[in-house]
């Protein structure tokens, strides 16, 4: 592949619902330019960009991929992103790394819950975009209906630039309406408009000029003059609106067919912005100033790192995006997050899982390097003496847990390392062990995301898990304040032990963790005893007396005891402090406390009524308020943990996959009674399974 300069780059992440031809169409572009001999198919596992045995598995894209291509004197860096919601965090590094984003449309569905989504991303970072209609070669397709959908959703400035000649079985090609041209077949042949079709193109050609007109203050005067407009002086305009969002370009085909395809492939060569076309990015300098950051090869370096993968054989790949400067293979760079100098070795441009070697990678391109040792995702690579940084990709936060344990003895010694390398390479993945419940936790965007990484984990590094439902981290309190005494006397022939306290045990307000104090009066308990008694009293609240959690909210004070001058020594009273405890939480009426968690739910406000009886209804549930948002309802809430598990799930269902959520915690609260029950039914269940089995 030859060097381009920034201008004649293309970066276009293709974006869309799931399952519409992103890859297809990747497949197809790939093919018009000679880099690949083949067309390979999504069904067959055998395309260029789904290459992951993960994707081969599930016949869809759930990691990005780069497949760049050249056509026309230009060099189109698309990359290839996942439909399915589960993988969004592909979606969001994917469109940080382009400057426009082609949405990819099916021609019988029109717009779906994925491409609301995707429009919704690339509104997020104020991106130009185009859309492509795929699939007009099957039943049921219709561009007319689809083009309308569009503009019903998105805006009159969704306009026709291509129009299909025929549909369904007898698709045959698309119309350049500006130039009022047809372009059939594979190879995209140039002919004359069928007859058929020529009012139809002359009313959508009328539509397009008006609407480049209205973004250009000298054409419009010509237009509304009844001036005649070259197309010299439209395309340009054209290229313009696009860059600009003020038209968002509506084209056609089939890429199972490669039919429009190389149409297709002109405009974007004509008409796709390239990294000088768009505003430019503003970096952070180390002062903190805001520093405007130009596509000049000859300008400070500055390269974001927008992906990263783990890699059994070539070691941690370094996805990155050169948005100022030149960055050299075998070159030294420093990274300003880290405040760290970075080796850079060979970098090479991806071609999905091939690679080629280049020497140096210029503004606006998009390469990758192996085996860095401090960068990670989100990092800004730049000179030594001029650091800046680029604003990471934005990921959404994880919304959906498990308990992952690893299957064999010899996996659990490798599951630590192998997480640590799941989590770096994915950034909408998050780890931690709970600290109640001893399980270790992998928090991700849906259960798909999380099966996936477990996967993943498997093949990549030999460690096997079981995924499971995380157990609740209930606690345990107390609700009336209470004395208990508890002698600890132990005599084995030679030296005895003796421990004699006596405790209050009080409830404190939720939250307030734990206390300890002394109240003792005329050193009826030697004041070196305290701190074993502390420990004693520490070591109960491990595990209550109703189901075994955790023990929290409460403040015991050492009020009396005794002692004796030879046996007293401090494990007696620790032991006799344990014991007084676990008393004084079976005499304060104990109770069952659970995790509440505060929910924020984005949804349709024709969904919000479904939502709200749910929250209401069968998740205990409380509404705290509504906010209306274009179309959607901020709903603000809480719930508790043991309700909402399944919350990333349910709300697709309840939605059609239109809503969104984040969850944090809120606090603890006691159990219902009736609730509580079946609670420490199960918990004792559990416990007498363990002791039979041990």
């Amino acid at each position: 592949m030859k060097e381009y300069a920034t201008g004649d780059i293309r970066n276009l992440a293709l974006i869309a619902h799931g399952g519409t031809g992103k890859t297809s169409l990747s497949e197809a572009m790939l093919f018009n330019t000679g880099a690949i001999t083949r067309l390979g198919r999504v069904e067959d596992g055998n395309t260029t960009s789904d290459y992951d045995p993960d994707e081969v598995k599930r016949r869809s894209s759930v990691n990005l991929s780069l497949v760049p291509c050249e056509w026309a004197g230009v060099k189109l860096n698309l990359i290839d992103t996942p439909g399915y919601a589960d993988f969004v965090g592909e979606e969001k590094a994917g469109l940080r790394a382009a400057d426009a984003a082609v949405i990819v449309v099916e021609a019988q569905a029109g717009v779906q819950v994925g491409t609301e989504y995707a429009w919704l991303y690339a509104d997020e970072r104020a991106m130009p975009r185009l859309v492509f209609v795929n699939r007009m070669d099957r039943e049921n397709a219709d561009f007319a209906r689809v083009l309308a959908s569009l503009q019903e959703h998105f805006g009159q400035k969704c306009v026709a630039v291509h129009a299909p000649i025929g549909a369904q079985d007898t698709f045959q090609g698309v119309v350049d309406i500006l130039a009022g041209q047809a372009r059939t077949g594979e190879k995209g042949v140039t002919g004359s408009v069928p007859e058929t079709m020529t009012e139809d193109v002359a009313a959508w050609r009328e539509k397009l000029v008006e609407a480049i007109c209205e973004t250009d203050d000298d054409l419009i005067t010509k237009y509304l003059e009844g001036e005649e407009i070259g197309e010299d002086a439209l395309r340009p305009a054209l290229k313009r609106a696009i860059a600009s969002g003020a038209i968002v370009p509506v084209f056609c085909g089939s890429a199972t067919k490669n039919i429009g395809v190389t149409a297709f492939m002109d405009a974007l060569a004509e008409f796709a912005p390239s990294p000088l076309d768009v505003t430019p990015e503003t970096a952070t300098a180390a002062d903190g100033t805001a520093v405007p950051v130009t596509g000049d090869p000859n300008g400070p370096l500055a390269a974001l790192v927008f992906k990263s993968t783990a890699d059994p054989f070539t070691g941690r790949l370094t996805y990155f995006r050169v948005y100022s400067g030149t960055l050299q293979s075998d070159h030294a760079a420093f990274n300003a997050n880290k405040g760290k100098a970075e080796r850079i070795g060979q970098i090479f441009y991806m071609h999905g899982q091939s690679h080629e070697n280049a020497s140096k990678v210029v503004a606006g391109d998009i390469a990758v390097v192996a085996k860095l040792a401090e960068t990670g995702t989100g990092d800004t690579l730049c000179a030594a003496e001029r650091p800046l940084k680029l604003a990471p990709p934005v990921f959404p936060k994880p919304a959906y847990s498990t308990a992952v344990a690893p299957k064999t003895r010899t996996d659990q010694d490798k599951l630590g390392p192998a997480l640590q390398r799941i989590v770096e390479e994915d950034p909408t993945l998050r780890m931690h062990r709970d600290p109640d419940t001893h399980e270790v936790i992998l928090s991700g965007v849906g259960e798909s995301h999380i099966h996936v990484a477990a996967e993943k984990m498997q093949r990549k590094f030999g460690v096997g898990v079981d995924v499971h439902r995380p157990k609740v981290p209930y606690r345990e309190t107390i609700s009336t304040k209470n004395q208990a005494e508890y002698k600890h006397k132990k005599q084995t022939g030679g030296a005895g032990q003796y421990g004699h306290v006596f405790l209050e045990v009080e409830p404190l307000p939720r939250g307030s963790g734990f206390e300890f104090t002394e109240h003792v009066v005329g050193g009826s308990v030697p004041r070196e005893f305290f701190p074993a008694v502390e420990k004693g009293v520490r070591e109960a609240l491990r595990e209550g007396v109703l189901a075994h959690y955790p023990i929290a909210d409460i403040r015991v004070t050492l009020t009396d005891g005794s002692s004796h001058p030879v046996d007293s020594k401090a494990i007696a009273f620790e032991l006799a402090a344990q014991q007084a405890l676990k008393k004084g939480m079976t005499q304060g009426r104990p109770i069952l406390l659970e995790p509440v968690m505060r929910l924020r739910v984005r949804v349709p406000d024709q969904f919000t009524g479904d939502i709200l009886g749910d929250l209401n209804g069968n998740k205990r549930g409380k509404v705290h308020g509504m906010t209306p948002e274009n179309g959607f309802t901020i709903v603000e809430a809480e719930a508790p943990l043991a309700e909402i598990q399944d919350y990333a799930n349910d709300m697709r269902a309840l939605t059609q996959g239109r809503g969104s959520f984040e969850m944090e915690f809120g606090h603890y609260e006691e159990v219902p009674q009736h609730i509580a029950q079946k609670v420490i039914e199960s918990a004792q269940k559990d416990a007498a399974a363990a002791h039979t089995g041990h």
